[in-house]
This record gives C-alpha cells, structure tokens and sequence, in this order.
C-alpha cells in the first residue's frame, strides 16, 4: 500500500525548514530524511532514513510558497555557502553557478530537490 507523507509547503522557509519538515513528515518529529542535497538523494533512493517499504508519494501543498521560499534568494545564499566550503578545484563552477543565480538564471533550490525527487523516486512527488 501506497505511503503518503505530506510537506505543509507554508512551513518551509528556507532549505533548513525543508529539511525539518520533510524528517518529520516521513520519519516523526525530529525525524531525519536528508540534511543536504546528497544525504536527501540518498534517503529517496534506499539510503539511511527511506522508508521501510519503499512504497511512497511525497505530496507537496502548498507548494507555491516553498517555490517562494526557496528561490532565488535562498538559492544565492546557499551558493555562497557552498563557495565559502568548496574544495579549490570546485571553486570555479560553483562561482559561475553563483553569478548566474545574482543575475536572476539557472536553477533555484527548489528546483534541485524537485529535480533530486523526479530523479531519484520517479512518480513520488505530487505538488499541490
């Protein structure tokens, strides 16, 4: 039988709140489904935190204010996070990453997770 574990897109208010509610929404409060975008792959796919039967849909309400939340803004944010951390042969694409997002192109946070969802669990996601 079909699991459906649903994201309330009002809570999520940057890439932190998502990781949150996304852990509580499949796993209970406190639960852990992915702190970054790798581990979050992972969990979609079989890793530590996919739920037991395998069998699931993640629904989305709300999603619009997730996709607000999760734009362009936090998308910068995030970059220049990743920039400040980034192995030196890594520096590059991350800044070229970064000046396409502060010049209002490419893809937003939101975008890499539903991109991570459709990738990794085919079907599962259902944005409401």
């Amino acid at each position: 039988m079909t699991r459906t574990y649903v994201i309330d897109g009002a809570e999520v208010t940057g890439l932190d709140s998502f990781w949150r509610v996304i852990g509580a929404a499949v796993n209970g409060p406190e639960g852990y489904f992915g702190r970054n975008l790798d581990s979050f792959a992972d969990c979609l796919s079989g890793g530590f935190g996919t739920p037991d039967d395998r069998d699931f849909v993640i629904e989305w309400r709300d999603h619009e204010l997730s996709r607000r939340a999760l734009g362009r803004e936090e998308t910068v944010r995030r970059l220049r996070l990743r920039l400040e951390r980034a192995h030196p042969l890594n520096r590059a694409a991350i800044q070229a990453e970064l000046a396409q997002a502060e010049a209002g192109r490419g893809a937003t946070v939101f975008d890499w997770l539903v991109d991570i969802m459709a990738e990794r669990a085919p079907g599962a996601l259902r944005l409401r």
